[in-house]
C-alpha cells in the first residue's frame, strides 16, 4: 500500500456530525469508533469520536477525531482542505458543503482560467474547490 499524506480533522465533540456530513456530500465508505471502542472508556467523553475514515468514491479520503478534553481545540485558517479536478461534480460539493457556512470566494471563474472559491463549512472546516479549465 506505500505511504498515505491525508487530512485529519480535528472537532471539538462533534466530528460525528462532520463527517457524517462530509459523507453525505462526497458519498464513501465512513468507518469510524469512539474512545470507548477503542479501549479508553475511562476519558471523560468516552462516546467521542477517537478515529473516523472517510474513503470516497472519487479516491479522497478525510479523516476526523474529537480531540480530548486535556487538549486545546483552536479552530482556525491555518488549513485548508484542496478540492481539485476537472470534474463538474466539484461544484455540487462546493454548494452543498457551502449549506450552513460561509462562501469566502464565490466558486467563478480565475484570472487563471480555472473556476475556484472558498468556504467555510457549518464545522469552521475551511474548503477550497478549483475546477480546472476545460480545453477548448
Amino acid at each position: 500500500m506505500g505511504s498515505q499524506l491525508n487530512p485529519c480533522l480535528a472537532f471539538n465533540g462533534n466530528a460525528r456530525q462532520a463527517i457524517e456530513f462530509y459523507q453525505d456530500v462526497l458519498g464513501g465508505q465512513l468507518d469510524m469508533g469512539t474512545y470507548a471502542a477503542y479501549g479508553h472508556p475511562e476519558v471523560p467523553r468516552p462516546e467521542e469520536i477517537m478515529h473516523a475514515t472517510l474513503r470516497t468514491p472519487d479516491g479522497y479520503t478525510l479523516m476526523a477525531w474529537d480531540v480530548r478534553e486535556e487538549m486545546p481545540h483552536t479552530p482556525g485558517n491555518n488549513v485548508a482542505v484542496f478540492l481539485g479536478g476537472d470534474d463538474a461534480r466539484l461544484r455540487g460539493y462546493f454548494e452543498r458543503l457551502s449549506v450552513g457556512g460561509t462562501v469566502t470566494l464565490p466558486l467563478e471563474k480565475q484570472s487563471w482560467g480555472d473556476e475556484a472559491g472558498s468556504l467555510i463549512d457549518r464545522f469552521g472546516i475551511t474548503w477550497m474547490v478549483n475546477i480546472t479549465k476545460q480545453p477548448a
